[in-house]
């Protein structure tokens, strides 16, 4: 057997040995799933026994206005690799996370898949991730938010934010452009309020 076709017989190896149980419960859901720390508890002792490495490496990639995780999970005999790789979208905001669990939690979701892929690991059933408090939401577009002001009557973009976030998903860019028509129509308002130089409002 040569040195390559030993890296993915000790892959073979791990895969038909490897247990790793839904040990973690969505309780809104009511279905169990399982994390990246399970499989990492449950694949050690095979890497050792094979005398194999695992490592997992993730970067932020930027696609459009979007930013996405990409998880890189590299099995290495230490001559040889096998990889694999998994992409998990940020969302926006998520209730109860601060920015830096955002980031942890999707790249926790892009490991545990990059691992799923490398050993074989199927989940059917598995948003253990996700907001469990409501369905996924559409997307809010440029056609929705020209009906949106012919009806809002909001003073800012954060009141705005946080009435379009009930029934919406808000990209970057949407966002950005909510801003800019707040802003513009705030300015348009003050210069009603004072008055310019050359015609003050009395």
């Amino acid at each position: 057997m040569t040195k390559t076709q030993s890296i993915y017989q000790e892959l073979i190896n791990i895969q038909k040995e490897l247990k790793a149980p839904k040990n973690q419960k969505n309780n809104f859901w009511n279905y169990n799933y399982r994390s990246a720390e399970d499989i990492l508890e449950a694949v050690k002792p095979l890497l050792e026994k094979n005398n194999c490495v695992l490592t997992i490496s993730d970067e932020i990639i930027q696609l459009w206005e979007r930013f996405y995780i990409k998880a890189i999970a590299k099995l290495s005999n230490w001559e040889n690799s096998i990889e694999t790789t998994a992409f998990a979208r940020e969302p926006l905001s998520k209730k109860w996370m601060d920015e830096s669990q955002i980031t942890w939690a999707t790249s926790s979701y892009a490991r545990k898949y990059a691992m799923n892929w490398l050993f074989c690991i199927d989940d059917v059933k598995d948003s253990d991730t996700m907001d469990n408090s409501k369905q996924l939401l559409p997307d809010f577009t440029e056609e929705i938010f020209e009906k949106f002001k012919q009806s809002e009557s909001y003073k800012d973009h954060f009141s705005a934010y946080k009435v379009i976030e009930k029934k919406y998903d808000i990209s970057l860019w949407m966002r950005k452009k909510i801003k800019e028509y707040y802003d513009t129509k705030i300015d348009l308002q003050m210069q009603e309020l004072i008055g310019t130089e050359n015609n003050p409002p009395f």
